[in-house]
């Protein structure tokens, strides 16, 4: 691992050990699960005061980058998670598929009435009574995603009085509960800074990239049952997608 600082820099020191651990990362000098070295290493390493390489590490930690273990060190958090974009899936039920153990944190379950962007994409009138729902999607108890998905009311009534969606899969229940299959979606990903409210959900500094994304999700008639706006952390998740030459 490069271990070189510029002290002239007028980029501050811990922000260029952040940088430098990331890059050792990135590079597969430490891998998920590792143990880093103590802070007193860090700091004979690089020539600075422990205090400089404590704020490096609390900034990669409150980045979902480093977990503290108290009495045990600090370590690398999982590895970046990847959705292969091929199959519609939720989130609960696609991190699931890949071992990682999927959760949720409720931050909104409410009913609003429709405005027009969501209207239209739901095809129903503005003001229609929508369900919405806004979640962080954790995946290993890391936060990932915030989610915002909104639903037309009278397709799933009492949907919200009766399941747990910190815990439960929102497809899953649509299915069980009231018969609806999502079939195909309409999706659009693109790069954009956080916002202050998607920075202070998913644990990340204002204007750090996320990937923001768009979707509706239809039944094999093709309805629309779900309208969701996400913005999913650009240093903890991948979308792949697999092209073929027809």
């Amino acid at each position: 691992m490069n271990t070189m600082i510029d002290v002239n820099s007028p980029t501050p020191l811990y922000e260029q050990i952040k940088d430098l651990l990331l890059q050792g990362i990135q590079k597969g000098d430490y891998k998920p699960g590792d143990r880093i070295p103590s802070e007193r290493d860090l700091s004979v390493r690089f020539g600075v005061s422990r205090l400089t390489v404590n704020k490096a590490l609390k900034e990669l930690e409150r980045a979902g980058v480093l977990i503290a273990q108290v009495g045990k060190g600090t370590f690398i958090s999982a590895e970046i998670v990847q959705q292969q974009l091929e199959h519609l899936t939720g989130f609960t039920e696609e991190m699931r598929s890949r071992g990682h153990s999927a959760s949720s944190r409720v931050l909104s379950a409410t009913y609003i009435f429709a405005p027009d962007d969501a209207a239209r994409l739901l095809n129903v009138l503005p003001g229609t009574r929508l369900i919405q729902l806004q979640r962080v999607r954790l995946a290993e108890e890391q936060p990932i995603a915030l989610e915002t998905a909104n639903l037309p009311a009278s397709l799933c009534p009492d949907l919200l009085d009766k399941h747990d969606f910190a815990h439960e899969s929102l497809y899953g229940a649509l299915r069980r509960e009231y018969g609806i299959t999502l079939t195909h979606a309409e999706q659009t990903i693109e790069a954009r800074p956080a916002t202050r409210e998607e920075a202070d959900a998913l644990g990340i500094k204002v204007l750090q990239p996320v990937l923001s994304m768009t979707r509706v999700a239809y039944t094999d008639g093709n309805r629309p049952v779900e309208y969701v706006r996400s913005a999913y952390r650009g240093d903890r998740y991948k979308f792949r997608v697999v092209l073929r030459n027809l």
